[in-house]
């Protein structure tokens, strides 16, 4: 099978082509590298320059993109990260979405991150209790939630026409946490699916244990802080260890390259991430793969999707500081329960996230798509 991916948001894209590749499949990934984040490209780099702008940046960034593009065609599956795959306005993108579409087999569109139906079911259903826009029957006003409304509703820049058009357009759409698994589910359920993140296993721990003090660990993106709910979890894990600085000590990361932050991230008890989410998010898991504990969202629908009935490694905490605070306590107070969690956080990882078993679930959705064709 020939598949080509484009965008690879928090490693899920090279993640996924490595255990494709490992099927047998011929498998080719395209993306940027985010910023500073520099996440692995995979096989093709294809990054806007930022010391230049207006014309002068599309013009490059084209010159650069159309011989690559003109490469596009011919695979079985093409399948994009997020319906702007390219770094390009909704006029510019739509004739390279039209051309990918014309010239191979079936467009899987990737439900990885916001776009407008995201937003729009969060903002204005009941598909969740709370979300990056809504706690409870409370809309979030805050500069983030706002921008987001913006950004994805708002917009008057095309942005969100193409959005929806290749949501209606394409043949399957994959969410990957269940808040998008739920959010899609009310436009398009009959062809949606939910499959797991990719987390590549290495140097997994066989031995847990903990020190005298508890070490949590926080990773901040700056420009995503408030959106993430960071900002009340890095505010309760420092109260945490200005009240019991005998029990606990955090370690704080900021706007650092991948590879740094897996690094740093080594050594940690527990990490504090995405305080609105359902699912435990790409760095959760990375984290929970080395055998360090989830504070963040693990609520038991994140389970269900999943056909976990055993095992609960995540700490889930609700969008407060209360919340994260009053776990954070009875995880310190109760340093017994930390070997064991840590020990689950691995076998959960193993057993749902495993890159070759997610591939496996892709390869059998790709194969049904190819199926139809022949039927």
């Amino acid at each position: 099978m020939k598949i080509l991916l484009f965008g690879n948001p928090s490693t899920l894209h090279s993640n996924l082509a490595t255990g494709l590749a490992e099927q047998g499949h011929e498998v080719r990934c395209i993306s940027n590298r985010t910023a500073w984040h520099r996440f692995p490209a995979y096989d093709i780099c294809l990054e806007r320059r930022t010391d230049i702008n207006g014309k002068l940046a599309l013009i490059d960034y084209l010159r650069h993109l159309l011989p690559i593009f003109r490469r596009c065609k011919g695979y079985d599956i093409v399948q994009l990260s997020n319906p702007m795959f390219l770094e390009l306005r909704g006029t510019h993108l739509r004739p390279f979405y039209n051309f990918i579409r014309r010239h191979n087999r079936h467009i899987i569109l990737g439900s990885f991150g916001d776009d407008p139906h995201i937003v729009e079911q969060m903002l204005h259903s009941d598909a969740l209790r709370y979300s990056d826009q809504r706690i409870g029957a409370t809309i979030r006003h805050d500069s983030a939630a706002t921008l987001q409304r913006e950004q994805w509703i708002e917009d008057s820049r095309h942005e969100v026409g193409i959005c929806r058009h290749v949501a209606k357009d394409c043949d399957h759409i994959v969410a990957c946490l269940y808040e998008y698994w739920a959010c899609y589910r009310n436009v398009y359920p009959e062809k949606l699916s939910f499959i797991p993140l990719p987390i590549i296993m290495e140097n997994t721990p066989t031995e847990f244990s903990v020190g005298d003090k508890v070490k949590l660990f926080i990773g901040i993106q700056k420009d995503r802080t408030i959106v993430k709910g960071t900002d009340i979890m890095l505010r309760a894990a420092q109260d945490i260890v200005r009240d019991f600085p005998h029990l606990a000590e955090l370690r704080i990361v900021e706007n650092v390259p991948y590879d740094e932050y897996k690094q740093i991230m080594e050594g940690s008890d527990a990490i504090l991430d995405q305080l609105y989410s359902y699912t435990p998010s790409m760095n959760s898991l990375l984290a929970m793969s080395k055998g360090i504990i989830d504070i963040g969202g693990g609520e038991p629908e994140s389970y269900k999707i999943i056909n976990e009935h055993e095992l609960r490694p995540i700490i889930n905490v609700l969008p407060s500081y209360e919340s994260v605070y009053a776990q954070l306590k009875n995880l310190i107070h109760h340093r017994e329960r930390i070997p064991e969690l840590k020990r689950r956080s691995v076998e959960y990882v193993q057993r749902h996230h495993d890159h070759r078993k997610v591939a496996r679930q892709y390869e059998s959705l790709y194969n049904s798509l190819l199926h139809d064709d022949k039927a």
